[in-house]
């Protein structure tokens, strides 16, 4: 992987994580503690910010295919989330549907690239 693909793929995951804090934040901001809104929000946020962390260990890791692939699956599940909200709100080209989706699809190419073994090893 070229170094500026290594670190787009990295930016990628880093601002999926910046959108899944922000969703956490918006989230205790709009509903009440103790709903079982919040906690369904949270868990959103939760799954999200492991979609990128999970993608952020695999950009390092470009010989570890498992974990690749698990990458691409979260990645692709969280692009329909994301699309799945747009749909459900009747905007999907809402922002905050687009900041996650074009994130996730960015992270499940690379991840997929990775799979298939295109993803050169790190030079240190």
């Amino acid at each position: 992987m070229s170094w500026s693909a290594k670190y787009l793929d990295r930016a990628f995951g880093v601002l999926l994580l910046i959108g899944s804090a922000l969703h956490s934040y918006g989230s205790i901001s709009f509903y009440k503690f103790g709903t079982p809104e919040l906690v369904w929000a949270l868990s959103g946020s939760f799954a999200g910010g492991l979609t990128a962390v999970i993608n952020l260990v695999r950009s390092g890791r470009p010989k570890d295919m498992p974990v690749a692939w698990v990458s691409f699956i979260a990645s692709i599940c969280w692009f329909a989330v994301a699309i799945g909200f747009g749909l459900a709100i009747g905007k999907v080209l809402d922002p905050r549907v687009l900041w996650h989706a074009t994130c996730a699809l960015a992270l499940a190419a690379f991840s997929l690239r990775t799979a298939l073994g295109y993803a050169p090893a790190l030079s240190r």
